[in-house]
C-alpha cells in the first residue's frame, strides 16, 4: 500500500515503513527532508488506525469471560499462597501480591489482544480448567467432609452477606479502565488485531465498546445512582456540576494543545479536529446532571430510549447522517471540524442515563445470597433482551456506529456492559461460595458472609489482601490511572517506532508499559494517597 507524501512515496506494511526517494533538488536542506519524513510517519500511523470495520458481536462478548476467569484464578492462587507461606521462600508480601495480580489479571488481558487473539476461546477454556483444578485441590485439603454438598448449598443461599464495596461495579469500572489503558497503546502496534480497533463508520470493535463502557461505568457511581439528595435549588445544583467538571475540561485542553504542538498523530474521525474524549465526558456529565434534576428516577431508561430514538429519527429523516459521515468539509467552521464529537453527545447522554438507572437498581440494599443471585439473573436477562433489540435495529434500521453514537450503538453499549457486569458478578459469587465451601473466608470479593468475629489469623490475612490489592489500587485512583496511561502512551510513541516492531518486542513494550502504570498506582495505594482533581 503506497501513500504519496510530499517528496516521498511511503510504502506501508504492518511490519515496516520504507521511503522511496524521488529525484530531489540537491539544495533541499536536511531539515526539510527530516520534516517530510516526520510528516510521512505521522500520516502512516493515522492510516494504520483508519478505515477499519471491527469484529463480530460474538467475539466482543466472548472477551467478557476472560477477566472473570482471571479473577477466580487469582482468588484460588491466593489460597495456595497463604497455605505455602512460611514453608516456601516466597517474596515479601508487597512484591508477591503485585506480581501475582499483574501476572494473573493484567498479562492475560495483554496477551489476549495481541499474540493469543486468534485463540481467545482456548485461552479462556485453559484458564477455566486451571481454576477448576486449583479449586479441587483446595477443596480436598480444607473442606469439612461431615457436611454434604446439597445442605451446604442451601445454607449458603440462605446466608446473610456484607458488602465491602458496591457489588460488581468496582470490578466493572476497574477492568474497563485496565482494558482501555492496554488498548490505547496496543492499537499503534501491528500485533494488535485491526478488527479490535475503533471502526471508521460502522461496525463493532472492542475499542468502540470501550468508549460506551467508560461512559456507562461513570454513570454507575454518579451521585444520582448513589441516591445522594440535591442540596439547595436545582439551578445551584446544575451550577455546581458545571464547576465540578473543570478538571476534565482542563485535561481536554491540555491534550489538544500537546497534540497540536508535538504533531502527534490523531484519528480525526473519532471526535473531530479540536474535540477529544475528555470534552465528551465533561459535557455528558453536565447535560445528564441537568436532566436528572427534573426527570423521575424510575423512568430514566424510558427517557434514554426517547433521546436515542429521536436522534436516530433525525439521522434517518434529515441530512445529518450524510453530514457526519462526510469528511471533506472540516475547514468551514467549528461545528464542521468537530461534528462527530458534538452530535455523538446525544447517544452518550442516553448511555449515561441508562447507567444511572442500572446503578440505582444494583445499589439497592440486599442482605441474602439469593437476592444477589436474583439481581445477577435480572442483569443477564436485560442483556439478552437488549441484544435481541439490537438484532432488530441492525436489521431494520442501520448497523452500530460509534462515530455517530446512533441508537444501535447505545443499545449495544448497554447490552454488552450488562453482560460483562453479569460475568463479573458471577465470578464474585463463585468466590463467595468458595469462601463458604472451603472455609477460606479471607478470599477477596465485594461480598462477605456475616460473621460475629474473625480469628486473628483470618483477620490479618483479610486485611493484607485488601491492602495489597491491585484492583483496589486502580479503584482508588481511577482517573489518575487513565491519565497516566494516556501520558505513557504518548511517551512510548515518541520513543518507539511502533509499526516496525516485531510481535514479541511489541508485547514486551506493552507489558513494561502496563507494569509501570500498575506500579505507580500500587505504590500510591500502599502509601494511602488518593489524588483528587476536584
Amino acid at each position: 500500500m503506497y501513500y504519496e507524501v510530499g517528496l516521498f512515496t511511503v510504502n506501508f506494511t504492518p511490519t515496516a515503513i520504507k521511503f522511496q526517494d524521488y529525484d530531489c533538488v540537491l539544495s533541499v536542506s536536511e531539515y526539510v527532508i527530516e520534516g517530510y519524513i516526520a510528516m510521512a510517519q505521522r500520516e502512516v500511523k493515522q492510516a494504520f488506525v483508519s478505515n477499519l470495520n471491527g469484529t463480530s458481536l460474538g467475539e466482543v462478548a466472548l472477551g467478557s469471560f476472560l477477566a472473570p476467569v482471571c479473577l477466580i484464578l487469582r482468588a484460588f492462587i491466593l489460597v495456595l499462597y497463604y497455605q505455602a507461606k512460611g514453608t516456601l521462600p516466597l517474596p515479601l508480601p508487597l512484591t508477591s501480591h503485585l506480581l501475582l495480580d499483574f501476572s494473573v489479571l493484567v498479562i492475560p488481558l495483554v496477551l489476549s489482544c495481541t499474540l493469543l487473539s486468534s485463540i481467545l476461546l482456548q485461552v479462556i477454556v485453559c484458564l477455566t480448567l486451571m481454576s477448576a483444578c486449583v479449586f479441587c485441590y483446595i477443596y480436598r485439603t480444607s473442606f469439612l467432609s461431615s457436611v454434604v454438598w446439597p445442605q451446604k448449598i442451601v445454607n449458603l443461599l440462605q446466608s446473610h452477606v456484607q458488602f465491602q464495596q458496591v457489588p460488581f461495579v468496582t470490578l466493572f469500572r476497574v477492568f474497563v479502565n485496565v482494558k482501555t489503558a492496554i488498548s490505547i497503546l496496543a492499537v499503534d502496534f501491528s500485533v494488535f488485531p485491526r478488527r479490535y480497533a475503533k471502526t471508521e463508520t460502522y461496525g463493532t470493535g472492542v475499542m468502540d465498546f470501550g468508549v460506551g463502557a467508560f461512559i456507562f461505568a461513570n454513570a454507575l457511581v454518579s451521585p444520582e445512582a448513589r441516591r445522594r439528595s440535591v442540596s439547595g435549588s436545582k439551578m445551584s445544583h446544575i451550577t455546581k456540576q458545571i464547576l465540578s467538571v473543570w478538571p476534565l475540561v482542563a485535561l481536554g485542553m491540555a491534550r489538544l494543545v500537546s497534540i497540536k504542538m508535538t504533531g502527534y498523530h490523531e484519528h480525526v474521525t473519532e471526535y473531530g479536529i479540536h474535540w477529544n474524549f475528555f470534552f465528551t465526558l465533561a459535557i455528558v456529565r453536565v447535560l445528564a446532571s441537568g436532566l436528572l434534576v427534573v426527570l423521575p428516577a424510575g423512568q430514566l431508561w424510558l427517557f434514554a430510549l426517547l433521546i436515542s430514538g429521536f436522534y436516530q429519527f433525525a439521522l434517518e429523516t434529515s441530512e445529518l447522517k450524510t453530514f457526519l459521515m462526510h469528511n471533506k468539509d472540516r475547514e468551514k467552521d467549528f461545528v464542521h471540524a468537530n461534528k462527530e464529537g458534538i452530535f455523538s453527545i446525544a447517544g452518550y447522554v442516553a448511555i449515561y442515563l441508562t447507567g444511572v438507572q442500572i446503578g440505582l437498581y444494583v445499589m439497592q440494599p440486599r442482605s441474602q445470597v439469593k437476592d444477589c443471585l436474583k439481581m445477577l439473573f435480572i442483569l443477564f436477562l436485560g442483556s439478552l433482551l437488549l441484544y435481541a433489540a439490537l438484532f432488530i435495529c441492525q436489521t431494520l434500521v442501520e448497523p452500530v456506529s460509534r462515530r455517530s453514537a446512533n441508537l444501535p450503538f447505545v443499545i449495544w453499549s448497554v447490552a454488552q456492559s450488562l453482560f460483562f457486569m453479569s460475568c463479573l458478578g458471577l465470578a464474585d459469587m463463585v468466590i463467595l461460595f468458595s469462601k463458604g465451601a472451603c472455609c477460606c473466608r479471607f478470599l477477596p470479593s465485594s461480598m462477605n458472609f456475616e460473621e460475629k468475629k474473625l480469628t486473628p489469623l483470618a483477620y490479618k490475612k483479610k486485611g493484607e489482601i485488601e491492602t495489597l490489592c491491585l484492583i483496589q489500587a486502580v479503584s482508588r485512583n481511577q482517573l489518575l490511572f487513565f491519565l497516566l496511561a494516556n501520558l505513557m502512551t504518548g511517551v512510548t510513541n515518541s520513543v518507539v517506532d511502533t509499526l516496525s516492531c516485531s510481535n514479541l518486542f511489541s508485547v514486551c513494550v506493552l507489558l513494561l508499559y502496563m507494569f509501570v502504570n500498575c506500579l505507580v498506582i500500587y505504590v500510591l495505594h500502599i502509601c494511602g494517597i488518593t489524588v483528587k482533581f476536584w
